[in-house]
């Protein structure tokens, strides 16, 4: 099982990424997408996350209200400790179950945006791919969105790894401040990459 972890700072088009990725056919394990199924309405972690928070972060149709509960960790950092100590290990779990389904393809993605903060991933890993661009591309992406003001949006860069450790920490660095198009050229040349290196990598072993 050969897997390339996916990151990159807010805005700076994971999610674009992984969703290429998908249309070349590669397994994707996506982290975000994992944390809303297990926060979506009627789901059992809901009513542990509304045991400890309340019903306030807790919608009317029983999901967790993520705007509400972002606006409550982004300043209190114990409510951010409990949220991550009740969400971060049934995200594991259901990442890694989700990895175990494709030992067999070539290689496959983990798209995970707080990688260099999730140690626990670090054994499942074989490779780096950190998708760049500059600040001033983030908060443009971020506002296009999500309409948050700047200043939230400047804070949450500055809260996450910075982009000079991502770039120091990564294998493989996709630059990417272009369009869509621009992207997929970039990921179907480091794909057909991956491709080599694993078959390779089996023929070697």
């Amino acid at each position: 099982m050969y897997v390339v972890a996916l990151t990159g700072g807010i805005g700076s088009g994971k999610s674009e990424a992984a969703k290429i990725f998908a249309e070349l056919g590669v397994p994707v394990t996506d982290v975000d997408a994992i944390s809303h199924q297990l926060t979506a309405a009627k789901q059992p972690l809901v009513n542990e996350l509304e045991v400890n928070f309340g019903s306030q972060y807790i919608t009317s149709d029983g999901a967790l209200d993520r705007c509400a509960m972002r606006d409550l960790v982004f300043n209190d950092k114990n409510a951010l400790a409990k949220l991550n100590a009740i969400l971060h290990p049934a995200i594991y779990a259901e990442a890694v179950e989700q990895l175990q389904q494709h030992v067999d393809a070539p290689y496959q993605i983990l798209a995970i945006p707080l990688l260099f903060e999730s140690p626990r991933y670090s054994p499942h890993i074989d490779r780096i791919l950190v998708i760049d661009c500059d600040e001033k591309t983030q908060i443009s992406r971020v506002k296009a969105r999500s309409q948050l003001p700047e200043s939230q949006i400047t804070a949450i860069i500055e809260a996450q790894t910075s982009r000079k450790k991502r770039l120091t920490l990564a294998n493989d660095v996709i630059e990417n401040n272009g369009n869509v198009e621009n992207l997929r050229e970039k990921i179907l040349l480091i794909h057909k990459n991956y491709i080599n290196t694993c078959i390779l990598s089996k023929t070697i072993s």
